[in-house]
């Protein structure tokens, strides 16, 4: 019997039975379709996350000092002339010095977290204002009393006015409003939107607390990142006497093991995805089992006029294929749709689509109907001519 004709028979088969065949597709198109919507989420998610820090370049170096072995803290002055001495390798330096404080506006009041910095601090991180100016130098050599303001607190004190060229306390001090931060997470409170930048150089002086616990630096280029980190690591260990005052890591390390753990995520679901594959090969399976002993007689008279094993084995392992083939087309669509409408369209994640995965869970979903259509494909080849045709 020639393959197109076994073909066709099959699918007569499985048109035949519509309700039946559909039902064994769904375990199919339910396993394609996980596997590329979990495929989809793990690879929208580092997608978003790495686009976030890209952003920042992957020149960017952090600084996070813990004190641990040392009495002092590294200043303004000292990160300024570093800077300045190894301008080849370092383009910028922006030291924080963070803490908490009270604002108030006549008889409005405002807990707030308060960040020293200098005017680098916003090309480093891509800061910017949607309304008067940042912080300048000038600021930080005259001790400025001036402020930068977040707008979940321009909001809030300032009740829908420009807070720009008005005054404004924090910690009893006096200090006027010269800018208003690009609004960046809806401007609620305890995000990005809900603080306060002053001058470092005011900072320290304001509180005993707000000492520089981290700095960011800006490498020249990509290529001098691990120079830029050797000699950062060299000085901050002169200050402090020990390495382990201080942590350092840069972006291009962040990204590498971002990229990293998300992959072996990605693997780990498209597993778990691929769980109701399985499941959907028991079923196609079992129903074939059932098609089989349903199709006992039709075996048998086959077999009497002349059909050899290899027909009923190949025709019977075609309507697996089919059914497993047909079943994983219409996954692709599902995936590739909820992908499309629900993700991308509300947003959740970037919108990607992975047509190695796409092609592996299809290419899988035909596997299983060979693995799971192969045991009732050889029982029907094997049915004794005789016995098949007395059978009622």
């Amino acid at each position: 019997m020639k393959f197109i004709q076994a073909y066709k028979m099959a699918i007569k088969s499985i048109v035949s039975n519509k309700v039946r065949s559909f039902l064994t597709m769904l375990g199919v198109i339910i396993g394609v379709g996980s596997v590329i919507i979990a495929v989809g989420v793990a690879q929208g998610s580092t997608a978003s996350i790495t686009n976030s820090l890209s952003g920042l370049g992957s020149n960017l170096i952090n600084i996070n000092i813990t004190g641990r072995g040392s009495n002092r803290n590294v200043t303004y002055a000292e990160l300024k002339k570093f800077q300045s001495d190894n301008s080849g390798i370092i383009a910028n330096i922006a030291p924080q010095a963070t803490s908490k404080s009270t604002v108030k506006v006549e008889n409005l009041s405002r807990d707030t977290s308060l960040l020293g910095t200098s005017p680098e601090y916003a090309d480093i991180n891509s800061t910017t204002v949607q309304e008067g100016r940042f912080l300048i130098q000038l600021d930080i050599d005259y001790n400025q009393k001036i402020a930068v303001i977040g707008t979940a607190v321009a909001n809030d004190i300032f009740k829908g006015q420009s807070p720009i060229g008005k005054i404004m306390k924090i910690s009893g001090q006096q200090f006027k409003v010269v800018g208003v931060l690009t609004q960046t997470a809806d401007g609620v409170d305890s995000s990005t939107d809900d603080r306060v930048i002053i001058p470092i150089s005011v900072a320290t002086k304001l509180s005993k607390s707000a000492v520089i616990k981290s700095f960011s630096a800006q490498a020249t280029s990509a290529d001098s990142v691990n120079k830029s980190v050797t000699i950062l690591t060299t000085f901050l260990t002169k200050i402090y006497k020990s390495d382990s005052a201080f942590r350092v890591t840069n972006m291009a390390a962040v990204l590498s093991s971002l990229n990293s753990i998300t992959s072996t995520l990605t693997v780990v679901l498209a597993g778990i995805a691929s769980i109701s594959l399985v499941v959907g090969g028991i079923g196609i399976m079992n129903i074939m089992l059932v098609s089989v002993t349903e199709r006992t007689r039709e075996i048998g008279v086959r077999k009497a006029i002349g059909a050899k094993k290899r027909n009923i084995l190949t025709q019977f392992l075609i309507e697996a294929l089919v059914v497993t083939g047909l079943g994983g087309i219409m996954g692709i669509i599902v995936g590739v749709c909820t992908i499309k409408f629900v993700i991308g369209g509300l947003k959740i994640v970037p919108e990607v689509y992975s047509i190695t995965w796409i092609l592996l869970s299809f290419g899988i979903s035909l596997l299983i109907g060979v693995v799971f259509g192969m045991y009732p494909a050889n029982k029907a080849a094997n049915l004794n001519p005789i016995d098949a045709l007395a059978y009622e």
